[in-house]
């Protein structure tokens, strides 16, 4: 047994299962499964622009007779949701599994959402595991159910589950033979006339598996758990963990997933699914639990049972209401718990605890004297002089998604909306339909900010629609040659593939004249004049203008030259430190600027701000440090 993430064991069980291609978007908390997929031999996968091609792309390999793996994180089903309904009518050809990973808490998103409820509207199976060991065979028997029931499967992680490394059995690759195609347009072509048969034959193959459901092993009830009767460690043993866990299959009651468990009506019964489960378990052990790993369709009859089973009857869900509402849907008669659960976030043992009015362990809160650590851009980072000079001429700033949303926070402030992929340059046009109906020039220039990868993804349609409705303005690209907030990840305009394959790289500069934008400059972003001089420029220009600021990502190379230091005469006027850079700080007792130097990559921006010269690079031997 290794120990494996969740991320990492559904990479494992897609290669165990024989699965021949891999499809994504790299988005935590799902990024890894697609990596961990990539480095495995016998394998073909790709990082595609977006969400929505990358699904696509899997759709037509498996009609190709290919099994296919597709990982996106849950705001990436957002854009996937065009082909994902209509999927769900074509049915595949080779096995397909979608995993959407959810983020219950933004740890690293825009907001909550639960991807179940995506399932249950295109009507697509869903299975959600509780940990690396599930992760791995549930994704093992997808594909093979993908065939079987001619649907693509999904697989729902969260946070937790994707990220955290639990012991795993693992096993051979399955060589799996890539099925024949056979022209079939009532099955492929989607337009009304075929598309009407489909959606009856839709029902036939629900229908097919929602009796499926009913029997399948990964429901399963827990009896309590009890003075020595703990949970054996790694034990996926149905019958085994917790001294007699009873799968729905193996009731001895066709239809009452409680079985055996009736003959005795046990107080308190709770559903729940995924990493809420472990949670349950351990803040509720005397509790029987309806572990749910197929979360759509839900085994009805299979749940009835359990309700019968029980005195009072709760279900535990995490930031979302998908599990309560679907049972009582059923007409089975819930109980809320005795103290609300939380509404948003991520659940632990101890509110679980609480919520059902159970003392727990008391809090203990961090020592006072810990610093302070809130999140900035890096040392050095390309993205910073941007920010502090749309900061100086208080331009307007519609943000995008990346690690430079950063720029929103303390001392840069420079960011004024942020709401998904690409929405910067159309709300930036929007800004300016909203100024040009006043009939008033606005007194703040409009700046849209988007990352390279960003751009790629669902930029390149926004700026086409302000390009087509004569919009004016200024669009930022930050070019840091990399998708950094994911993990560095390539993207078509640095030209690098996910397996390292020979490719070419999109030319940035060639692109956005095709387009039609009529002023289009390469700015050194680490050079601030020349960013204040562009910026300045563009907000007097009579016309749409692109300003590409290139450099690459620091944590790309990770090269250090020698740092700066602060001389004696510094002035203490504090210029330096509204630049947000981790490095720089204020010395206490005098307020002198303070530079540390472990932190400082030696890039030359604080000196560019300083009016007095007191900050120079260290007196050293001129060779950089690497």
């Amino acid at each position: 047994m290794i120990l494996l993430s969740g991320n990492e064991a559904i990479a494992q069980g897609s290669w165990e299962a024989g699965a021949h291609i891999g499809t994504g978007y790299p988005g935590t908390p799902s990024t890894e499964a697609m990596e961990c997929f990539a480095a495995k031999h016998d394998v073909y996968a790709q990082w595609c622009p977006n969400e929505k091609v990358a699904l696509e792309v899997a759709l037509g390999a498996s009609a190709a007779g290919a099994r296919v793996l597709v990982t996106m994180k849950h705001v990436g089903v957002n854009v996937a949701a065009d082909p994902l309904f209509t999927a769900a009518y074509t049915g595949v050809g080779g096995g397909m599994l979608i995993m959407a990973a959810d983020d219950p808490g933004m740890h690293s998103s825009q907001n909550e959402q639960d991807s179940r409820f995506y399932a249950c509207s295109a009507r697509l199976p869903m299975f959600e595991p509780a940990d690396s060991q599930e992760a791995l065979d549930f994704t093992r028997a997808a594909f093979g159910l993908s065939e079987r029931f001619d649907l693509p499967f999904m697989i729902r992680s969260t946070v937790r589950v994707s990220h955290t490394l639990t012991l795993v059995r693992t096993g051979e690759r399955e060589p799996v033979a890539i099925r024949d195609y056979t022209t079939d347009p009532a099955k492929w072509v989607m337009m009304p006339a075929y598309a009407k048969p489909r959606r009856t034959d839709l029902d036939r193959r629900v229908a097919l598996l929602s009796e499926w459901v009913e029997e399948c092993p990964f429901n399963r009830v827990e009896p309590p758990v009890t003075g020595e009767r703990t949970a054996k460690a790694g034990c996926h043993d149905p019958l085994e963990a917790y001294g007699g866990s009873v799968p729905v299959a193996m009731t001895d009651a066709p239809g009452n997933a409680a079985g055996a468990l009736t003959r005795e009506k046990h107080a308190v019964g709770i559903i729940c699914s995924g990493a809420v489960y472990q949670h349950v378990r351990e803040a509720i052990p005397e509790a029987t639990i309806f572990k749910l790993g197929v979360v759509w369709p839900l085994p009805q009859e299979a749940l009835k049972g359990f309700a019968a089973s029980v005195g009072r009857l709760f279900v535990v869900d995490e930031a979302s209401d998908y599990l309560s509402s679907q049972v009582g849907a059923l007409g089975i008669e819930l109980e809320r718990t005795p103290f609300p659960l939380t509404s948003s976030g991520e659940l632990t043992p101890r509110l679980i605890a609480q919520a059902f009015g159970k003392a727990s362990a008391p809090h203990r809160d961090a020592p006072i004297s810990l610093p302070g650590r809130p999140p900035a851009l890096c040392p050095g980072c390309p993205h910073r002089l941007v920010f502090k000079e749309l900061a100086r001429m208080k331009a307007i700033v519609c943000g995008d998604i990346g690690c430079y949303t950063l720029g929103a926070l303390p001392p840069l402030s420079a960011m004024d909306t942020c709401v998904d992929m690409g929405a910067s340059i159309s709300m930036a046009h929007g800004f300016g339909l909203a100024s040009s109906l006043r009939k008033v020039a606005p007194n703040r220039p409009v700046v849209a900010v988007i990352g390279d990868s960003t751009f790629a993804h669902s930029g390149i349609s926004s700026l086409m629609n302000t390009i087509y409705n004569q919009g004016n303005g200024i669009v930022a690209i930050l070019d840091n040659r990399t998708t950094a907030m994911t993990g560095r990840q390539g993207n078509p305009f640095n030209g690098q593939t996910l397996q390292g394959r020979e490719t070419r790289e999109l030319d940035f500069t060639a692109l956005l004249l095709a387009l039609g934008v009529q002023d289009v400059r390469v700015v050194d972003p680490h050079d601030s004049i020349a960013v204040r001089t562009a910026l300045k420029d563009a907000a007097l220009f009579d016309g749409l203008s692109v300003l590409l600021f290139r450099a690459p990502c620091v944590l790309l190379e990770r090269k250090r030259e020698e740092p700066f230091v602060v001389k004696d005469d510094c002035r203490a006027c504090g210029a330096c430190t509204t630049l947000g850079c981790p490095a720089l700080s204020r010395a206490e007792d005098s307020g002198k600027a303070v530079i540390d130097a472990s932190l400082c990559i030696g890039c030359s921006q604080c000196g560019q701000y300083c009016a007095f010269s007191s900050i120079v690079r260290s007196p050293t031997n001129g060779k950089g440090l690497v």
